[in-house]
């Protein structure tokens, strides 16, 4: 099973996307997602979710929040487990990112973007429910999401 984060940096109104465009064998080739990676050996998903920020865009991240627990399901790659967070402090200069073009996109047309099916619920999900912390398996059969589950945590709902 795969580990990873992801996070969306906020800042004026904007979230800090990633349009992978610099790599040719990049799954996510063309897609537009937050910034994050695999965790390494040995580290907590805050240690790479500090790690990844500040190595694909330059930033250290002194305000953050881990917004949900995304479980993916592929016929095609192996489970993935991505820790999600939002940040809205942070400190240092953004630099170029290896992977991909760096850009501020105004919060409300982060879902125009080209994104995958999936990263689109969980957009929707941190765009409308602001402070709830949420689990959500994503099922797909190729680049096709065919299945979606979506359980909130915190004070106004309890799961069973």
């Amino acid at each position: 099973m795969k580990m990873t984060t992801l996070c969306y940096i906020e800042q004026d109104g904007k979230f800090l996307m990633l349009h992978r465009n610099k790599e040719k064998e990049d799954p996510n080739a063309g897609k537009w997602i937050g910034v994050g990676g695999h965790m390494e050996q040995g580290e907590s998903p805050e240690e790479c979710l500090l790690r990844e920020v500040t190595e694909e865009t330059g930033l250290h991240l002194t305000n953050y929040q881990f917004r949900g627990l995304v479980t993916f399901i592929s016929d095609e790659t192996e489970r993935e487990e991505m820790c999600l967070f939002t940040a809205n402090e942070f400190e240092g200069e953004l630099h170029e990112c290896d992977e991909g073009e760096l850009a501020w996109i105004p919060k409300e047309n982060v879902q125009e973007l080209p994104t995958w099916e999936g990263d689109a619920v969980f957009l929707k999900l941190i765009l409308e429910e602001e402070s709830r912390f949420f689990t959500l398996k994503l099922v797909y059969q190729g680049e096709k999401l065919v299945e979606q589950q979506v359980h909130f945590y915190g004070a106004s709902q309890t799961n069973g």
